[in-house]
């Protein structure tokens, strides 16, 4: 299944508790807890690019499944990764941070896990 896409937040689970045990700022979290991002996935092959846009803060990057990557996390750190691929789940390991992103149809969900805390996310294709 091809990730391209472009897709709207629809739903998270457990946001305010997983934020602050990643080490975001009470105010961050403030912020962030209601904003509908949008997230652009251009995939190509075992090539990956990504825009996510949250409000005002607009994140660009991009990988390729298999090889070492440099990623961002939510408190604004870069951390070197690589991302895997099996069938239509990514999976990777930022900074503690487990993270698999599932396409099923026109939804994305990403199952994020710090310290025993998961942050279920779900999207839906808008275009």
């Amino acid at each position: 299944m091809a990730f391209s896409g472009k897709y709207q937040l629809e739903s998270h689970e457990n946001f305010e508790p997983f934020m602050k045990a990643v080490g975001l700022p009470e105010d961050e979290i403030e912020k962030g807890k209601d904003i509908k991002s949008i997230s652009e996935i251009h995939q190509d092959g075992k090539d990956f690019k990504v825009t996510v846009t949250a409000g005002t803060k607009v994140v660009l990057y991009s990988f390729t499944v298999g090889e070492e990557c440099e990623l961002e996390t939510f408190t604004g750190e870069k951390a070197k990764t690589v991302v895997h691929m099996d069938g239509n789940k990514l999976m990777a390991c930022v900074k503690g941070i487990e993270s698999v992103t599932e396409l099923n149809g026109d939804t994305i969900i990403n199952i994020l896990t710090f310290d025993g805390i998961v942050y279920k996310r779900s999207s839906r294709r808008i275009s």
